[in-house]
């Protein structure tokens, strides 16, 4: 008899079996996960699926036991799981042959970016129901020349607003999409109050919450992936979604971003971009980088001239809004994480750097 029951991941041997069933499956046990069933035949591990936050994933049943209902099984065990936590939707994010599979257990397929990966939903939160929302606060933009931008703001620099003003002088309406995922130093709470208030002067330049449909490198799950395709996957799908679904439901005709000389994952995404809006009518235009004198004005930058008290790098780069909030109590709990996170990186650097030392001296020897 085939039993289900949580597995506990605080239990390092649990954990350790699910990671090694899976390896099986060429899938990696990474990331955020909050909770994790099995299925068991006498004891063996057979099949498992996890939840990390509304996304479904890790769904794997052993070759024996396949054809046998047991991923609807998993699935309607996570969906139960799901509702316990007061969560009523949810994405799987899965390989492009797989998507008969779900769309047989009622989810639809949101989109597909062949070879790598698709995005399916179901329940509550879809993206249709985002799509009407945005579309209820800001219209259709229908006769409108309406450009788009995908901000994180971690935290809003004068990059960004320079950025911003390019795209307003160029559109007649501008909607920024801020990401919502809670996973900088950052909040989103504080990310989207500063983005909002550094535009404000803009007539046409609406701020709203990305949802859960603006894909960003933090949500991405890219354990069914392996190696270079990760990023690829991440890239094209993110860029599928926003061309397919999002810009012709809100009359975008045109999405801008910053160049990036430098960021290997951000090149990719405006290489993917350029590829997939092309193919769909959308037009990417790439804004050179604002500098102060030879340095290039970024989040990065801030960030690092916070942990190392540098406020004259601050002040040349930050909007007075931006600034306001540094010097509140939320701004300097912000920079006194910043600085903990920089100096266990340091830490953690100079640890690396005495074991190398060792290996090599030992070598030596």
């Amino acid at each position: 008899m085939i039993t289900e029951h949580e597995i506990f991941l605080t239990d390092p041997s649990e954990k350790a079996k699910v990671i090694e069933f899976l390896k099986g499956f060429d899938l990696t046990f990474t990331g955020n996960i909050d909770y994790t069933m099995g299925l068991y035949d006498d004891g063996q591990l057979i099949g498992t699926g996890s939840l990390g936050g509304r996304v479904m994933r890790d769904i794997a049943i052993s070759e024996k036991y396949q054809k046998k209902g047991l991923t609807r099984r998993i699935i309607r065990n996570l969906q139960g799981e799901s509702y316990r936590r007061g969560v009523t939707g949810n994405q799987i994010f899965t390989k492009p042959k797989n998507v008969p599979i779900f769309e047989h257990m009622g989810f639809k397929c949101v989109a597909v970016a062949e070879p790598y990966a698709a995005l399916l939903e179901k329940g509550t939160d879809t993206l249709e129901d985002y799509l009407g929302r945005v579309r209820a606060i800001l219209g259709t933009g229908e006769g409108k020349n309406r450009g788009a931008i995908v901000m994180n703001c971690n935290p809003f620099t004068l990059g960004h607003r320079s950025l911003v003003e390019y795209a307003h002088n160029n559109c007649d309406e501008v909607i920024i999409f801020a990401v919502q995922e809670d996973r900088s130093i950052f909040p989103f709470s504080d990310r989207f109050s500063l983005i909002k208030q550094g535009v404000r002067d803009m007539k046409g330049v609406e701020v709203i919450s990305g949802g859960d449909f603006i894909i960003s490198n933090a949500t991405f799950p890219t354990y069914f992936i392996k190696g270079t395709d990760e990023l690829a996957a991440q890239t094209k799908l993110d860029a599928t979604v926003f061309a397919t679904r999002i810009a012709p439901a809100l009359n975008i005709t045109v999405r801008f971003v910053g160049e990036e000389p430098t960021d290997k994952t951000t090149l990719a995404y405006n290489n993917a971009m350029r590829e997939v809006f092309a193919q769909n009518g959308i037009e990417l235009k790439e804004i050179p980088r604002e500098q102060k004198g030879n340095q290039i004005v970024s989040a990065s930058s801030v960030r690092k001239a916070l942990a190392d008290d540098d406020w004259e790098t601050v002040y040349r780069m930050v909007p007075k809004t931006t600034l306001i909030y540094l010097k509140s109590p939320a701004g300097q709990e912000v920079i006194r994480r910043i600085k903990m996170t920089e100096a266990f990186k340091k830490m953690e650097a100079e640890e690396k750097a005495k074991e190398e030392a060792a290996v090599k001296e030992a070598k030596k020897e």
